[in-house]
């Protein structure tokens, strides 16, 4: 079954559940009319269904590969991003100052989910272009930003992010690259960088890789690296791509999937560059980009979470197996009431998780278009849950897909094993998920709990709004959220090391909390003025009824603290 993009859910979810109009009531984002939404929800719908989907299979068969130092992408690739391209895809949130579309993050989110679904291996191309666009629009000088913004934002030429070497994976300041002054403005950058994604391709004019190295005077650890720009190309003074950079590709990663998105190992030997931002300052131009693209890799969850499930139910529709145990039932395998269990709990988890990420998306955008201190707070605490959420539920969905699809799950020819291969590394990518957890209880609790309490008294004001049309789904989701409120009280009180230990339960704590909340403001809203229960109110149910319970498991191993992990030695685990 071909992917076919969720456009009831996302306009639903937008006009009655995140509440887009309230990002469009704003004179920043006042273009943002329900007719420009509409129009750029169905544009993007016929791109990724008709352009992007029958790329799918292809890049997974047919993966890049490097031929003397030239990275061959896919078939079909180069026309899918020039399509992309050609649309403004890339460019969508970014300022209209150097081409981009100035839409809110929450658009640009939709279409993201959509294009994830649609070719993940293509996607990550143009998302990891909108987060080095938004980087430099923050951090970049005037000359940079004019260079080098236009082409990006027209999907001319495209970005990379280098943070990873051989030695310093998730502890970047153990990086050994350099960057020495060359006395014009401009440095010399020598080192090894890995896992770079998109760190060439065949169709892109210039390659514009973001680095992080170390100045002579950079101090030791995260506090001394600072952030350039080294272009694949050096820029003539049309601004147009030049004479080779001293980079290369060394060699392209082999991998469990992604097969048609290049993992460069990137080699730098004095390649010139220019500084982004100020000097030692780079993790905080790096992290503004980074933080773009945790909400990017969220919503690749979200999109695989979809179309894996839409191809389990295609085909729990048509397998014929057994005799069916309900009365008029199809013949198929969706009668038996486990296969029926499964396709609920995708469908379930895949709202509750898109929920998540449009609200994240609407809160950056609130953040933006007004400078308030509490949509700043809410975005910053929604993005490690809408990452972790996101790509947790993508990785569940995408295995129960699996399962349904039987023994034919396990056979490539039906695809369904693509979807878990894909999108398992974004759980790893962009901040792992354990550290997405760690970011959540340390940094943004460093208010007292202050902006998770204020989000979990509008879950419980929710419920308490609900409790005459829904007592039973009401009163479980407010004890649910008080539950998270009292673990919220006791965490905060903890040393790091105990919060750290509950970390990664917590935030499955408060995604489930927080995935109720949406699903019951979507059963308040199908169920206005009296109407009939509907499938989002069954779904709701279903949801509340028996996954939300989860969150209880989890405080409970919250509370345990980190004694008893600590008490097991290496020696007992290796017995």
């Amino acid at each position: 079954m071909p992917y076919r993009a969720p456009l009831a859910d996302f306009r639903f979810l937008f006009d009655r559940v995140v509440d887009l109009s309230e990002v469009s009531a704003t004179a920043l984002f006042a273009e943002a009319t329900p007719d420009t939404t509409e129009a750029i929800l169905s544009e993007a719908a016929r791109l990724c269904e008709e352009v992007l989907t029958p790329l799918q299979r292809a890049g997974d068969q047919h993966p890049a590969r490097l031929e003397n130092g030239v990275v061959r992408t896919s078939p079909g690739f180069a026309e899918g991003h020039r399509a992309i391209a050609a649309g403004g895809w890339v460019g969508m949130s970014a300022n209209p100052d150097h081409g981009g579309m100035g839409l809110p993050m929450a658009l640009t989110t939709a279409v993201n989910e959509m294009m994830s679904a649609a070719c993940l291996s293509l996607q990550l191309n143009p998302l990891l272009t909108q987060g080095q666009i938004e980087a430099l629009e923050h951090h970049a000088s005037d000359e940079i930003k004019a260079l080098y913004l236009p082409r990006l934002i027209s999907g001319d030429w495209t970005g990379t992010m280098n943070l990873t070497e051989p030695q310093a994976g998730s502890d970047v300041g153990a990086l050994r690259t350099r960057a020495e002054p060359l006395g014009d403005g401009s440095y010399a950058i020598t080192g090894q960088k890995i896992y770079i994604t998109w760190g060439d391709s065949d169709f892109s004019e210039n390659i514009c890789h973001l680095v992080l190295a170390r100045l002579p005077d950079g101090a030791p650890g995260t506090r001394g690296i600072s952030l350039f720009m080294v272009p694949k190309r050096i820029p003539d003074e049309n601004g147009n791509p030049g004479v080779a950079n001293a980079l290369r590709v060394v060699s392209l990663e082999h991998k469990l999937g992604l097969h048609g998105s290049p993992t460069a190992v990137m080699q730098y030997d004095g390649a010139r560059g220019w500084l982004v931002g100020a000097e030692h300052k780079g993790m905080a131009a790096m992290f503004t980009m980074m933080n773009n693209a945790r909400l990017g890799v969220g919503v690749q969850g979200v999109g695989v979470a979809e179309a894996a499930c839409q191809a389990a139910l295609a085909y729990a529709m048509d397998r014929k197996q057994g005799a069916s145990p309900i009365k008029d039932g199809t013949g198929a395998i969706i009668d038996h009431a486990d296969v029926r269990r499964m396709l609920a709990t995708m469908k379930a988890e895949v709202f509750a998780a898109r929920a998540i990420a449009l609200g994240c998306a609407v809160s950056i955008d609130m953040a933006r278009a007004t400078g308030d201190a509490e949509w700043q707070a809410r975005a910053a605490l929604l993005t490690p849950v809408a990452k972790a959420f996101g790509t947790d539920v993508g990785i569940r969905t995408a295995d129960t897909a699996v399962q349904v699809h039987g023994g034919m799950g396990f056979i490539e020819e039906t695809g369904a094993a693509q979807y878990l291969r894909d999108v398992r590394v974004t759980a790893i990518y962009e901040g792992t998920n354990g550290i997405q957890a760690m970011d959540l209880v340390a940094r943004k609790m460093m208010d007292g709990g202050e902006a998770a309490t204020r989000l979990i008294e509008e879950i419980q004001a929710g419920a308490e709004v609900a409790r005459g049309q829904f007592p039973d789904m009401a009163t479980a989701l407010w004890n649910a959220s008080e539950g998270l409120r009292e673990a919220t009280e006791w965490l905060v009180a903890q040393d790091m090391d105990d919060r750290f230990a509950g970390a990664v339960p917590y935030l499955a704590a408060f995604g489930r909390v927080l995935g109720g909340h949406y699903h019951l403001r979507a059963a308040c809203a199908e169920c206005e003025a009296g109407a009939p229960e509907g499938p989002r109110t069954r779904l709701a149910r279903f949801y509340i009824k028996r996954l939300l319970p989860d969150h209880a498991a989890n405080l409970v191993h919250l509370r345990e603290g980190a004694a008893d992990l600590y008490a097991l030695s290496p020696d007992d685990l290796a017995a």
